[in-house]
């Protein structure tokens, strides 16, 4: 079976600034947060970027032995989760790890989860999340790997306690 495919900005391959450790950002294309001040406005339209199977960005990544994991940015990742999945899990299986970026808050990922079973298999192989759209307002150059204050840097530990109150909440909510 082939990989799947995935439309992508761009490929950044050693970076010290995406993550812990050096690691190769992939700069998924497509975003539908259009958030102003942006650092990647070049990312939003949906149909731009290069074509790229999940198997190509892999032999890259495997060809460095001094990466410590995969970043996802964008754009949006969580909207072409199937191809990240499969990139995700190759990475895992090489014990390395994985970061991502994503505009939407962790709380409306697990509502996307629900509907997609690709988001929920996504969401299970990020070892850290940054979550929520940049909001220019709240712009802050001291924070790790954030650009804005809102914005948070999620731990697997800290996922997986979210995720179950959430569940729980949304549990008695109906």
């Amino acid at each position: 079976m082939s990989s799947p495919l995935l439309r992508i900005a761009g490929i950044e391959d050693e970076s010290i600034v995406d993550g812990p450790g050096i690691r190769m950002c992939v700069f998924v294309q497509g975003c539908t947060h259009n958030c102003p001040g942006c650092h990647n406005p070049q990312t939003h339209a949906l149909d731009g970027g290069t074509v790229m199977s999940a198997e190509e960005i892999w032999q890259l990544f495997a060809q460095d032995p001094l990466l410590s994991g995969i970043t996802f940015s964008g754009g949006e990742p969580f909207l072409q989760p199937e191809g990240l999945v499969w990139l995700a899990k190759k990475v895992h299986e090489a014990g390395k790890t994985v970061f991502a970026y994503s505009g939407f808050t962790y709380e409306q990922l697990l509502a996307r989860a629900m509907e997609d079973s690709h988001t929920e298999e996504l969401l299970g192989q990020v070892d850290w999340l940054v979550d929520g759209p940049y909001v220019e307002a709240l712009r802050n150059l001291e924070l790790e790997f954030r650009g804005s204050s809102n914005q948070r840097l999620l731990e697997k530990t800290d996922m997986e306690e979210l995720a179950r109150l959430w569940k729980q909440q949304n549990a008695r909510a109906r």
